[in-house]
């Protein structure tokens, strides 16, 4: 093929240059797969996937971190959102744990010497909760046992027995002293300010009138008298006190020898079921004399409580029981094998528990009963699942986790004490041993940054499970992934899929890879596109997802999401954003860049323009000079620079000024994947040939002219070929992309079908040489044994320019030389 393009001298030039020797076949442009090979009618004949795929890097880490028992070895997951991580690793897990014995339980019991310190006691499976129920009935038992013990016939006469005994021996000293004062004719009265004595006579006692008439010797005879008898009678006195304690001291003996039958008799079915464990033992006795000690709690209940069904809630809820009940923190008596649990809002007390507060005549108050356990509580002796940014988001969390991690016990903290904000009082419950697998989920810069930042992170979480973003497109693997999507129908309820839906998925799978030769592992996505396909599906009335609800699952999906791409492209094909489409302009080309929205993104043609003149060998880049550019682009633009010194100033100094900017650009510009538009565009200038603006360019480059791969090349194509179709496709038009890219094409089918039609074209370029070819129909040139480049081509016009610029940069220096030395004359 034969093209005419205009040199510097604007005289034509026969050059030989067939763009189309770079031309990408439509076949390249998207990978299909056949639905034949899948060997399946539709999904319903498929076994389900159970286990992860294309995961054995992931899958082994998950083997070691679970299985190896040392205590640091806690597991950290990494990779994508939506990669189904927690499912599968839950899977994984729970068919280990399934295996494993079931861990011990755990209560609080009252620590009577210190009940702001109450005790932790481990317990096998299923004994925690008989402990607490055996408690309840005992107490439940004694309210009624005990008011009718004390209500029996025997004790009422042992009582009685003792008070008449001690009011017999306090009447008897009381009639012995009025007898001897009777002999004596004293009378003994008894008056509201206590005992009076007074002479008597037949009887009756003596008016004072008539006692003063008696003879001195006779007054002092009585007065003797009367003293006497005082003194007997202050003797008897003081003798009722301790009477009356010695009353109270057989009464409290009498109520503890009853009082211990009881409570024994109460307590029997928990000392017999816990006999064989001391600490238990140890605590039965204790609430025993606390029982015996405080027996008059259970003579308040004058009502009678058999019959009456008193539940437990009744009775943990008496202020006056509850320090004899059981907390069982860890343990419902029904689990098998180990627990797995997942905390999906990880705050302190939800991690490692908290004790609750009860609102009393104004005042906070608590006991051991408030104790509420935390996840880690829930999960010990087995695996606890967490989101590492949510742990992080939470005040004082990842601080607690990683305390109890490395002491291997649960202290339970309040996030108020921590901050000095509660002065009530509260607890301080022994701590429990932990013993568990923690394992965090978190993308791989969470995991860097903790690694990085946190020196404690990876002393804990010492095994990293890398979940793969794709697996290989192979044949076999095909297979596999259909299965995946068997167990997406099965796990949703959708309707099955036949082989061209299947077929669809896979190919919409390295869509998402965004790879011809590699299938995504994010499962949710693929799910996302199933669900969505199965409601087409009922739409259309078929009864199974056909390749065509797919299809259209992905196109609605995009409609949703493209408002934004449709303004854009109105602003371009409105001409209000100035973008070409045909024609030539020396310095300007079309540039691709990657808009990302949320989880829609898509490719968008700006105008890059350059202009050169001579100067010091400055390059400028104007975004980065007002601070529009990332620090990768401002790389991208000084590779340009080495690579203009490298290949055309190394006998003459670099003696150009040249600018580039992104025209109309009002945001941020980043990435390198425009240095190569921008190295065609500043070539275009030097050597003031112009480039087609039928053709957009996307691609790095290095020092040496290399064109190196980029992202997102599927929408950079798609959004040039979205403009120009808008405008009317002339056949002319198409993209230049990087060679090592090919590989990730998987184009719309619109854009596949254009090129087939030979209405668009894909252009796949290894070197800078390659790609300006196309752009301008000149031959790029290669330096001969003159060490030049042949006459008219692309590297002569622009190492001339430059040797044009440095001999005009002499030709001022040497002036301004002999101006200096003339005035120095």
């Amino acid at each position: 093929m034969t093209k005419w393009c205009c040199s510097m001298s604007k005289t034509p030039k026969l050059v030989s240059s067939d763009p189309h020797v770079h031309s990408v076949p439509s076949k390249r442009l998207r990978r299909h797969t056949d639905p034949s090979s899948l060997g399946f009618k539709s999904t319903a004949e498929l076994e389900p996937v159970t286990g992860l795929i294309g995961q054995e890097r992931a899958l082994a880490a998950l083997r070691f971190g679970a299985n190896i028992a040392q205590p640091s070895f806690h597991l950290f997951v990494l990779g994508p959102p939506g990669a189904g991580k927690t499912t599968a690793v839950r899977g994984f897990l729970e068919e280990k744990a399934a295996r494993e014995d079931p861990p011990a339980e755990w209560i609080y019991v009252n620590n009577f010497d210190a009940p702001h310190k109450p005790r932790a006691i481990s317990l096998p499976r299923g004994r925690a909760g008989k402990l607490s129920q055996t408690m309840i009935d005992a107490i439940d038992e004694l309210r009624s046992a005990i008011p009718a013990m004390f209500e029996s016939e025997d004790y009422q006469s042992r009582r009685r027995a003792i008070d008449e005994q001690t009011h017999g021996s306090q009447e008897e000293a009381f009639a012995a002293l009025n007898k001897q004062a009777e002999a004596e004719s004293i009378a003994i009265l008894r008056t509201p300010l206590g005992f009076a004595m007074a002479p008597a006579a037949d009887g009756k006692v003596i008016k004072p009138e008539v006692f003063n008439e008696l003879p001195e010797s006779e007054r002092h005879t009585i007065q003797n008298k009367i003293e006497a008898l005082q003194s007997q009678l202050e003797t008897i006195l003081k003798e009722v006190p301790r009477l009356e304690k010695e009353r109270r001291k057989r009464i409290r003996d009498l109520n503890d020898e009853l009082a211990e039958v009881t409570v024994r008799v109460a307590l029997s079915e928990a000392v017999a079921a816990f006999g064989d464990r001391a600490d238990i033992i140890d605590h039965l006795d204790i609430v025993q004399k606390d029982l015996i000690a405080n027996v008059a709690l259970f003579l308040s209940d004058a009502q009678d409580n058999e019959g009456v069904g008193t539940r437990s809630v009744e009775i943990e809820q008496d202020a006056r029981f509850r320090r004899y009940m059981v907390n069982v923190v860890i343990g419902d008596g029904e689990a098998e094998g180990a627990p797995i649990l997942k905390e999906d809002n990880p705050t302190l007390g939800n991690l490692v528990g908290r004790v609750e507060h009860l609102s009393q005549m104004g005042t906070l108050v608590t006991d051991f009963l408030l104790i509420k356990p935390g996840v880690l509580h829930k999960a010990n002796g087995g695996y606890l699942l967490l989101d590492a940014r949510n742990v992080l988001l939470q005040p004082f969390a990842w601080e607690a986790l990683k305390r109890a991690l490395k002491a291997q016990e649960i202290t339970i903290e309040s996030p108020g004490e921590h901050l000095s904000l509660v002065s009530t009082v509260s607890l301080e419950p022994d701590p429990i041993p932990l013993r568990l697998k923690v394992v965090l989920f978190g993308d791989r810069m969470l995991y860097y940054m903790l690694g990085a930042l946190d020196p404690e992170f990876l002393s804990l979480f010492k095994v990293a499970a890398d979940f793969d973003d794709t697996m290989n497109h192979t044949e076999e693997n095909a297979g596999i992934f259909a299965r995946v999507v068997a167990s997406v129908v099965a796990r949703h309820e959708l309707r099955p899929v036949n082989a061209g839906g299947v077929a669809r998925i896979i190919d919409e799978s390295s869509r998402l890879a965004a790879d011809s030769e590699k299938l995504t592992l994010r499962v949710e996505a693929v799910a996302d596109i199933l669900c969505e396909a199965d409601y087409w599906a009922g739409e259309a009335g078929h009864k199974v997802i056909k390749a065509e609800d797919v299809a259209r699952a992905v196109q609605e999906n995009i409609f949703r999401l493209d408002r934004l791409r449709e303004k854009a492209k109105e602003s371009i094909t409105r001409y209000i954003m100035l973008v070409d489409t045909r024609g030539s302009h020396v310095g300007q080309i079309n540039g691709l860049s990657v808009l990302t929205l949320g989880k829609f993104a898509f490719g968008r043609p700006s105008r890059i323009t350059a202009r050169v003149r001579m100067g010091t060998g400055r390059l400028v880049d104007i975004e980065r000079e007002v601070e529009l550019g990332g620090p990768l682009h401002s790389k991208g633009v000084m590779i340009l620079r080495g690579f203009i010194e490298g290949r055309y100033a190394q006998k003459v100094p670099l003696s150009l000024s040249a600018s580039l900017v992104f025209e109309q650009s009002y945001g941020g510009v980043e990435g390198d994947s425009a240095s190569s538009a921008e190295l065609y565009t500043l070539l275009s200038a030097l050597a003031d040939v112009p480039l087609k603006q039928s053709i957009a360019v996307t691609g790095s480059v290095n020092q040496h002219g290399q064109v190196q791969a980029i992202g997102g090349v599927n929408e950079k194509i798609e959004g040039f070929y979205d403009i120009c179709d808008e405008r009317g496709l002339t056949g002319d038009q198409g993209v230049i992309i990087p060679k090592s890219n090919l590989v990730h094409l998987m184009l719309r089918e619109d854009v596949v079908e254009a090129v087939k039609r030979k209405r668009f074209h894909v252009y796949a370029v290894a070197t800078i040489d390659e790609g300006i070819e196309i752009m301008t129909g000149l031959a790029a040139g290669e330096r001969g044994a003159d060490e030049r480049f042949p006459k008219e081509t692309i590297n002569r016009r622009v190492e001339d320019r430059l040797i044009a610029f440095a001999e005009a940069r002499r030709k001022f220096g040497a002036r301004d030389e002999a101006k200096r030395e003339e005035k120095s004359t």
